[in-house]
């Protein structure tokens, strides 16, 4: 085995974690974590990384570190906590001095070299906040926004050294331009604008040094901490300790940049092909752990809505754009862009929106991903009751938890969501006051929806941004609509009848909002829906709906027929001599209504894309041959004739007629 300790970036400090390379007999290649030489280096390995492999993250092992370094960890502590009370004195200062705090831009300013000073977990935070105009007062809101790529950069022979160690080559060798200086640095790293030898155009992203060593020491003391509160403070459920975990998770997986190249080639395939969706390419030759090649986007962030307006494009029809691939990444998927904000969402020239860093991701489970649809069909049915019985499914909630107070909770939570009124709620406003009902009972937050909830009130942010009106729900329910209709899922057709039907009664205006709201999402498909449609009736899992499909198609058949059968009695009565006997009533006020929905119905399908009746035609001639729907127009068939005999029988047989009726004969 030969061992090889990769050259520092920086002044090393005693104690302090070092990068080390080991490279078995075979090949195998793993990148350790140890102490200041690769002979002290402990068999616990606190980050490996195979040829094939991501770096992990494994608390267990970092604990174990820290542990035995107290001193370290104190400094740290110190270090952190002696600048953040200075600045917290001094705004208390200032508002005992009655100045302005949204106001004053000499604290915004303060606040973000903080952040900056303190390293990238904590401008993680601060770029979070800087998305939320709703929470940041402005001054604030544009200091805090340079976070996302005006960082101080760290010098160009740190990442010329690991561009020559990561590509085996120095960097004039491989690429024919270079920018003289990085043009924007982040977080975890810094880009420089570049040409390949072939002439594309190439973003460089270099990663810092020491990034490891600062993010692995704060996310000790932080989950420490959570750990701590977790224990402690009774009245916190939530598994502080496992989000932190999953944060880690995604930290060490976006300091990874082959990972990262990886995560961008699945997100090209699974919604690459979304309308005015744009995904970078990955130039894999020149990619390694710590130095990352990818196309070069032009393009304008979200939030620059004048420079946006000035090229001709719409800013809201792209945050629009952003709202329907975040859906698909969350609800169909399941694998979505955990960090959102305004400098990785590009506006490029000719109208797309271009997505970038592609470090921080993650994933949500089937089971998870139907479970938040059903929740958003619950809160619209106002149904309460199975809007707890999806927390516990989503594990909010324990099987055991008693549902009785919490039913009623949930209703005044969502006491103004009625019907299609929820679309006029935002996330922010609905997790705020889910963060108090959870509060007060005893809910536990899974590792998961934080970052669920950061990806989408992240979005929500940049869109309140450009457009204070925005409401994503709003955007959101064409899609929910259309997967209702179409998604063969057994969770999401049992959603579909609780949606459709209340105490046995079927609700046509249900049915004409969901089509109504499904055509206007891009990827509904008419004719898929009609087939879907009519397999799914046909089968067993669709008898409950099909029986009382059956019963309201009948009712409005009657409705139409009614009044026409009506006309057809009073002549013949009249024909009869029976004209003073009182005519028998048109059909009922509700049956209208049946009718006039279904009217509507058959409107909203006509004006709906990708209805064509030259089509229409020799598909509906294929179902009639299936055997399941031959069974349901016999079902429908009989059951019309049975109805329309009785009523026939009734018209002209009425008992205060049959004698009349006898003389005449």
């Amino acid at each position: 085995m030969m061992v090889k300790t990769l050259p520092p970036t920086s002044q090393p400090i005693e104690g302090e974690l070092q990068i080390t390379e080991v490279v078995s007999g075979n090949g195998t290649k793993a990148l350790v974590v140890g102490r200041d030489s690769p002979s002290q280096t402990s068999p616990e390995l606190l980050v490996q990384k195979t040829e094939s492999d991501a770096l992990s993250y494994n608390p267990a092992e970092i604990l174990a570190h820290y542990q035995s370094r107290p001193l370290q960890v104190l400094q740290r502590i110190a270090t952190v906590l002696r600048p953040t009370i200075a600045f917290a004195f001094g705004l208390w200062w200032d508002s005992k001095r009655g100045i302005a705090l949204k106001k004053d831009r000499r604290r915004a300013v303060q606040l973000r070299e903080l952040l900056t000073k303190l390293g990238p977990a904590y401008i993680k935070i601060g770029q979070a906040l800087s998305t939320r105009p709703d929470l940041v007062p402005p001054v604030y809101l544009e200091e805090l926004t340079k976070l996302q790529d005006q960082l101080p950069p760290f010098p160009n022979e740190i990442a010329y050294q690991f561009i020559k160690e990561e590509l085996g080559a120095p960097p004039e060798e491989i690429y024919a331009e270079l920018s003289a200086q990085p043009i924007a640095a982040a977080s975890l790293g810094q880009v420089y604008k570049g040409k390949l030898k072939t002439g594309e155009e190439v973003a460089v992203k270099v990663q810092r040094p020491d990034l490891r060593e600062r993010i692995t020491i704060d996310l000790y003391i932080l989950r420490r901490l959570a750990a701590w509160v977790q224990s402690k403070v009774k009245r916190v459920r939530s598994d502080l300790v496992g989000i932190l975990d999953e944060l880690g998770d995604r930290i060490f997986e976006e300091m990874d940049y082959i990972h990262e190249g990886e995560n961008a080639e699945r997100f090209f395939q699974l919604y690459g092909h979304i309308k005015d969706i744009y995904v970078p390419r990955i130039y894999w030759e020149y990619t390694n752990r710590r130095v990352l090649t990818m196309e070069w986007i032009n393009g304008t962030k979200l939030t620059q809505t004048a420079e946006i307006s000035t090229q001709g494009i719409d800013a809201r029809y792209l945050i629009e754009v952003g709202v329907q691939c975040s859906l698909r990444q969350l609800l169909e998927h399941g694998f979505f862009h955990a960090d959102p904000h305004p400098g990785n969402l590009l506006a490029t020239p000719d109208g797309k929106l271009a997505y970038l860093d592609f470090g921080m991701m993650s994933e949500i489970q089937p089971p998870q991903r139907y479970g938040l649809i059903e929740a958003i069909v619950h809160v619209v049915n106002r149904d309460f009751e199975g809007l707890a019985q999806d927390y516990v499914k989503l594990d909010f909630l324990s099987p055991e938890t008693d549902l009785t107070p919490i039913i009623p909770a949930f209703a005044r939570v969502f006491a103004d969501a009625q019907g299609a009124s929820v679309a006029e709620l935002n996330i922010k406003s609905i997790t705020d006051e889910l963060s108090a009902l959870m509060y007060e009972y005893p809910f536990r937050v899974p590792p998961y929806y934080a970052l669920i909830i950061r990806s989408l009130v992240t979005l929500e942010g940049i869109a309140i941004f450009i457009d204070p009106n925005f409401k994503v729900l709003s955007e959101a329910y064409p899609y929910v609509s259309k997967r209702l209709l179409t998604d063969p899922a057994p969770q999401l057709r049992t959603s579909l009848r609780d949606l459709l039907f209340k105490e046995g009664k079927f609700r046509w205006n249900r049915l004409e909002n969901l089509l109504r709201n499904a055509r206007n999402n891009e990827d509904y498909d008419f004719n898929l829906v009609l087939n879907q449609g009519l397999d799914f009736l046909a089968s067993e899992r669709g008898a409950f709906i099909r029986d009382k499909l059956v019963d309201e198609f009948v009712n409005g058949v009657n409705a139409l027929s009614k009044n026409v059968l009506h006309n057809f009695t009073y002549l013949l009565r009249e024909r009869v001599g029976l004209t003073s006997v009182n005519e028998t009533p048109a059909a009922t006020v509700e049956q209208q209504q049946t009718l006039e929905h279904v009217k509507g119905i058959l409107k909203i399908l006509q004006e709906t894309r990708g209805f064509d009746p030259v089509q229409l035609a020799p598909q509906l001639a294929q179902l009639l041959v299936n055997p399941d729907v031959q069974r349901l127009g016999q079902q429908i068939g009989t059951r019309l004739v049975q109805k329309s005999i009785a009523r026939l029988i009734r018209e002209l047989l009425a008992a205060e007629d049959i004698d009349e009726i006898r003389k005449v004969i």
